[in-house]
């Protein structure tokens, strides 16, 4: 049975909430495909420290794992915050199917470099998705710092 949009977004959620819970900026990804998740990642940059360990990234590198490939041009990620510029780049060279992002990131998102759609020309994207939400998630998280 497919699944709404807002449903796959509450998973990526979860995989925030993981993020917060370990002191780390919470972003949740995940990877779905034939309506099954086959992947899911959360930010790790502190953990790791590895600036490179963003939720896409961490669901991206377990999405090809999974697939024994490099592409994806059957999936759809799911996540919370909209895509740096280094995660855009990994999902235009994953070729992935689809990017659905709840909150825009008018500090860090690709939109801050790019005037067009950094994603491979077949790349389907939905914006908004659970947006105050996931913004809020964000929002809690830095006035917590303060």
């Amino acid at each position: 049975m497919e699944q709404s949009s807002e449903y796959y977004m509450k998973l990526a959620l979860q995989e925030a909430r993981k993020a917060l819970e370990k002191d780390e900026v919470p972003v949740g990804a995940i990877v779905v495909m034939n309506d099954q998740v086959i992947a899911k990642g959360y930010n790790q940059v502190e953990m790791l420290n590895d600036v490179t360990a963003h939720a896409e990234i961490i669901a991206l590198t377990a999405a090809f794992q999974h697939l024994g490939g490099k592409y994806l041009p059957d999936a759809t990620l799911y996540v919370t915050l909209e895509p740096c510029l280094m995660c855009a780049g990994a999902l235009y060279w994953s070729k992935i199917a689809k990017v659905v992002y709840g909150a825009s990131d008018d500090k860090n998102g690709y939109h801050r470099c790019c005037t067009e759609s950094p994603f491979h020309p077949k790349t389907i994207l939905e914006k908004g998705i659970l947006q105050e939400e996931c913004a809020q998630l964000i929002k809690d998280f830095f006035k917590s710092k303060r």
